[in-house]
């Protein structure tokens, strides 16, 4: 990488997880904490309140992606957090459910993430975009293993209000870093054409990632409904559960750069693609056959197992998107994408929760297997994007 693309990278992996941070800390502990609030005792209502953010998000993406097309994507980033921090706000003041349903709900409208992941695209060259995606997803899967360790010590000193009140500062916190250490956006012409939606809509390529991403995200989701009871059940409390999470998630990090970054260099990219969804659909069926009589050594290899293929999909999927897409319909590109992805996280938790409640944990990871068995038919035909000049005279360099 450039200089000035490992400070594009650091800074915008810097955003999303601070903001991420603030959204991970209300998670382990959102429940337990909503339910005393007055209205509190309607679990529809809490899972409302959790979820909703999702809803938001996931509907804002893709006019946020086709802003920032047209009016810059640091002023439309920069809106995004200013409505964020507003929401986490109104949730930290809120004195009921109701007024924390709309806190989260404004926190959601916040939706910059196809806008920073645009900025991000235009700021490296291909044949580091993987790389850098990567670095985002790192900084994203550290902040969630960091906020199960440090959220239930912090929420017993300042309740949930207090979360959202840092959630809110994080949020401020960002801002200044796209102000003043993001590189300027490149310059854009002024009659460069402006992406329109069915463009992206139409592109087989950039459709089978965003089947993958709601997949991906519904199926990550709905497994989580049923992990933790498991640990549980396997002999390990609650509050130790970073015992597994915190080691297999770093660990799978370390094979992501030992396999992925190479591999892509190779020309090989479609079959770890592949390879990883097929990984995650046996962590699926592993899962359902140890669900009966669960040990912890055996979830915490199917845990990480599943990281693997879960984080080499979370840095390869953007990154192909934002190369697929047309230069000018980018944010548009990765709009639509983002908002598979919020609309999966929410599917995963409204279709997840009737499964188990219906079907039982093994049904529920059947049919995540199925899903992702389904996803490999879609994904098969895929190409990989072809390589740049200018990563073709580098390997030939490198190569002499």
């Amino acid at each position: 990488m450039t200089p000035q693309e490992r400070r594009a990278s650091g800074s915008l992996a810097a955003i999303f997880a601070a903001r991420m941070l603030g959204l991970f800390l209300v998670l382990p502990v959102f429940a337990l904490e909503a339910a005393r609030y007055p209205g509190g005792g309607d679990p529809a209502q809490v899972g409302l309140a959790m979820g909703i953010y999702g809803l938001t998000h996931g509907l804002l993406q893709i006019p946020f992606g086709i802003a920032s097309d047209r009016l810059g994507r640091k002023r439309v980033i920069i809106a995004g957090l200013l409505v964020f921090a507003a929401g986490s706000l109104v949730a930290a003041a809120a004195d009921s459910l109701g007024l924390l349903i709309i806190g989260r709900a404004l926190q959601g409208a916040g939706a910059v993430s196809a806008a920073a992941t645009a900025l991000l695209a235009d700021q490296t060259r291909d044949e580091v975009r993987t790389k850098a995606m990567a670095l985002v997803g790192a900084s994203i899967g550290l902040t969630f293993a960091l906020s199960l360790v440090i959220a239930p010590p912090l929420a017993a000193q300042i309740g949930l209000s207090g979360l959202f009140a840092i959630t809110a500062g994080l949020a401020l916190g960002c801002i200044a870093v796209v102000a003043w250490w993001t590189p300027p956006e490149p310059v854009r012409h002024k009659n460069m054409p402006r992406g329109k939606l069915r463009e992206v809509l139409s592109h087989p390529g950039l459709l089978r990632l965003d089947v993958g991403v709601f997949v991906l995200h519904a199926v990550q989701l709905a497994m989580w409904l049923a992990v933790p009871a498991l640990l549980v059940r396997a002999g390990l409390p609650q509050q130790n559960h970073w015992y597994v999470y915190l080691p297999t998630v770093l660990a799978s990090f370390v094979v992501m750069g030992l396999t992925l970054f190479p591999l892509e260099r190779r020309g090989y990219l479609r079959a770890v693609f592949l390879g990883a969804v097929v990984l995650i659909a046996l962590v699926q069926a592993g899962l359902l056959l140890v669900s009966d009589q669960p040990g912890i050594g055996l979830l915490a290899a199917l845990l990480f197992v599943f990281f693997c293929g879960f984080n080499v999909l979370e840095a390869s999927q953007p990154s192909m998107a934002s190369r697929l897409a047309p230069a000018h319909a980018r944010g548009a590109a990765l709009g639509v994408y983002n908002t598979l992805q919020s609309l999966g996280l929410f599917a995963g938790g409204a279709v997840g929760g009737w499964l188990a409640k219906s079907v039982g944990t093994q049904g529920l990871f059947a049919a995540c297997a199925g899903l992702m068995l389904l996803w490999l038919a879609v994904a098969w035909p895929m190409r990989a994007p072809g390589r740049s000049a200018q990563e073709v005279l580098a390997d030939e360099a490198q190569a002499t």
